[in-house]
């Protein structure tokens, strides 16, 4: 029997302990722990049960071996282009002001990152939409101290909040909420970091510091 969570994830995003899964299609393990290697659905799939009744012991046999963990897997949703389900036609989600999106940043210059949205809401978006993080936008406060370069990179994804339609080829976003900001960060070296504090992620191979706006987890 396999059962679905409805939580999307992204490259790179932890899933859980290799104690408690094993990897399945779409997902790798790093220090003893699962992380999902595409963005999409995550799915648990739970061990078959052997059929038929458990027999009793009647001697002294070898102790079972563990059982066995169920199998987590992240998996692209598919659907024919232009259509749902139903066969009907699809609906093309588009970010809308107030939506709290995640995004891939591009490049930075002094005055923004340029992103490319990914997803809005939980719905992973069938066509990239491009965005700008102003300076401005970064923090809410000491916004005249905010440097792009010490707020993101590129490759980071960024949980942002869309705060303006823009013009025709970008969105506006924002992080300054606590709980926006980097979500996932790759050090130079090439390692996946974890963060440290508000503005630091941390190469657990190197031990290296880097700058970043960095979301406050949920």
């Amino acid at each position: 029997m396999t059962t679905s969570n409805p939580t999307l994830a992204i490259p790179g995003q932890l899933l859980g302990s290799t104690s408690r899964y094993q990897p399945g299609p779409g997902t790798h393990i790093h220090n003893h722990n699962v992380h999902a290697s595409l963005m999409g659905t995550v799915h648990i799939a739970q061990p078959a049960k052997a059929p038929g009744p458990v027999k009793r012991l009647t001697k002294i046999t070898p102790a079972p071996a563990p059982a066995e963990l169920p199998t987590i897997s992240v998996t692209v949703p598919t659907r024919s282009a232009g259509s749902d389900h139903a066969g009907q036609k699809k609906r093309e989600v588009l970010p809308e002001v107030g939506n709290v999106v995640l995004c891939r940043v591009i490049r930075i210059t002094p005055r923004q990152a340029v992103v490319s949205i990914l997803v809005c809401g939980d719905t992973v978006l069938d066509a990239e939409w491009q965005g700008l993080i102003r300076v401005q936008d970064v923090r809410a406060t000491e916004k005249d101290r905010v440097k792009i370069y010490e707020s993101f990179r590129p490759g980071d994804i960024v949980r942002a909040e869309v705060i303006s339609l823009g013009d025709q080829a970008n969105y506006y976003l924002s992080t300054a909420r606590n709980e926006l900001g980097v979500i996932l960060a790759t050090s130079e070296a090439g390692n996946a970091m974890h963060p440290v504090s508000w503005k630091e992620y941390r190469d657990p191979e190197t031990g290296l510091t880097e700058l970043r706006k960095v979301a406050k987890p949920y």
